[in-house]
């Protein structure tokens, strides 16, 4: 089969791989017709390849239909329309069994002390073969994969895997108050999501920061009120947002960004660092003194009022990141973070995926391309280029 595979830094190609096979009772095989390419996915063309391997296929926001079945997956058969989550599940774990499905005691990968398995990431996460392929073997089949109706296109749907419950998870996480006030920095597909989902719920304010023209106007579009970082700078947008919520900030803040922000540049450096030396010494560097861009978080803890909470959901990767614990603990700021728990906020997207269409899903990608040219989807979402905003690879 074909599938996107990484080679080494900014070098992903479509391979002849071999076919996946059926290799535990609890495995399935899906055939994907759509996969997204993800930001977290452009965190391997750069800050995480020290983790990954040549050959590593990529991608984990799949969807498809299922072929085949191991004989103890009794919940799907041939020919269902499934959506695959990004994280690995059991469901019957002490932590699954408390909706941290991103915990699942039965795929954590305790060699590197991180949670559970994730489809098409590094070794610190399972180095489980990805999406982003003609065929996917799907590990713990009778507890993951989400059933869908036929009949939609994959759009409707296909955003379950991830987009949809990382950003649900962010609001629910931000704990805006009813008729309350969100900042969402980074209006990429999560950031855009977040918006969405913020106003949707009721926030009677939603602010969204970014600098790209083309994911302004997409939020504005939506009712958001949106600043341009490059317009106004970090401190001008923290004063910004103070001056429309009466001068103390919104009640949350939800960083859509992570570890890519602009800014910082000691941190930056410290980063591309890694390339210079020996895999086995950048790997060691990046779990024990790595550090992040926190322009962003830095952002919004000056933006969140005091008392106030901020939800991260852009990944961060440090291990000796320098905070402002003073500033933390004197605006008693709450903070909440983490991969999102796909499993655990189905039951409330799915019923919003209708005909209505009330969160837009149907017209969110910017842009469909075929598996052959992911090189090149690749290139263009990192680099920003042709409004790309969200991209979805079609086998």
């Amino acid at each position: 089969m074909k599938a996107v595979v990484w080679h080494g830094r900014g070098d992903v190609r479509v391979d002849e791989v071999p076919d996946p096979v059926i290799q535990e009772p609890t495995d399935a095989i899906v055939r994907v017709t759509s996969s997204g390419l993800c930001g977290s996915d452009l965190h391997l063309y750069d800050p995480l390849t020290p983790f990954m391997t040549e050959g590593d296929i990529l991608g984990h926001e799949p969807m498809g239909v299922v072929e085949e079945v191991g004989p103890e997956v009794p919940n799907l058969s041939p020919g269902d329309r499934v959506v695959m989550p990004f994280q690995i599940a059991c469901g019957s774990c002490f932590m699954c069994s408390r909706d941290l499905q991103t915990q699942c005691e039965t795929t954590q990968n305790r060699e590197y002390g991180t949670g559970g398995s994730l489809f098409g990431y590094t070794k610190l996460y399972g180095q489980v073969p990805g999406g982003q392929a003609e065929y996917l073997r799907v590990p713990q089949a009778h507890y993951g994969p989400v059933k869908v109706p036929e009949g939609p296109a994959d759009d409707r749907f296909l955003y379950l895997s991830d987009v949809l419950p990382t950003a649900w998870q962010a609001v629910a996480y931000a704990d805006v108050p009813e008729g309350g006030t969100l900042t969402v920095l980074g209006l990429g597909p999560i950031g855009d999501m977040a918006c969405r989902i913020a106003l949707h719920r009721g926030a009677s304010k939603v602010i969204g920061v970014d600098l790209v023209p083309e994911r302004l106007e997409r939020a504005r579009a939506r009712g958001v009120e949106v600043l341009d970082l490059t317009e106004h700078g970090a401190e001008g947008v923290a004063d910004v947002i103070r001056d429309r919520t009466g001068g103390r900030g919104t009640d949350a803040v939800i960083d859509a960004v992570g570890m890519e922000a602009h800014g910082s540049a000691v941190a930056e450096a410290a980063q591309k660092s890694t390339k210079l030396l020996p895999k086995k010494l950048a790997e060691k560097l990046m779990t024990t003194a790595g550090v992040d861009r926190l322009a962003a978080f830095q952002l919004a803890i000056d933006a969140v009022r005091r008392g106030g909470t901020i939800s991260l959901s852009g990944v961060y990767g440090g291990m000796s990141d320098p905070l402002p614990m003073l500033t933390l603990f004197d605006k008693q700021i709450q903070l909440r973070m983490g991969q999102a728990n796909v499993r655990r906020w189905v039951p409330d997207v799915l019923p919003l995926l209708t005909d209505e269409d009330v969160l837009g899903v149907d017209g969110f990608a910017t842009h469909h391309m075929p598996l052959a040219k992911a090189p090149e989807a690749y290139e263009m979402f990192q680099k920003k280029t042709d409004g790309a905003v969200k991209v979805i690879l079609q086998p």
